[in-house]
């Protein structure tokens, strides 16, 4: 799951035009090393989603910071 998160991850920057940057477990989404914004990371859930059909929001927001916790979050389910 990590590294469909990256792959997603690299694909939105790059359609950006942003420098695609190296995402591990520990990448922060917001405030850390990527210049990710909010509406990138909502493109990131949808494309998610999209690739797995899996929902892990559906009953409501589930707090991440980072590229592990979102994994987490799809593998649990």
């Amino acid at each position: 799951m990590l590294a469909l998160i990256a792959r997603e991850t690299a694909r939105i920057l790059a359609d950006k035009g942003e420098a695609v940057a190296p995402v591990t477990a520990d990448t922060a989404f917001l405030d850390g090393p990527l210049p990710f914004d909010s509406l990138d990371l909502a493109t990131l859930i949808v494309a998610l989603e999209g690739v797995t059909g899996k929902d892990p929001f559906r009953q409501g927001f589930r707090q991440f910071t980072t590229a592990g916790e979102l994994a987490a979050l799809y593998a649990a389910g």
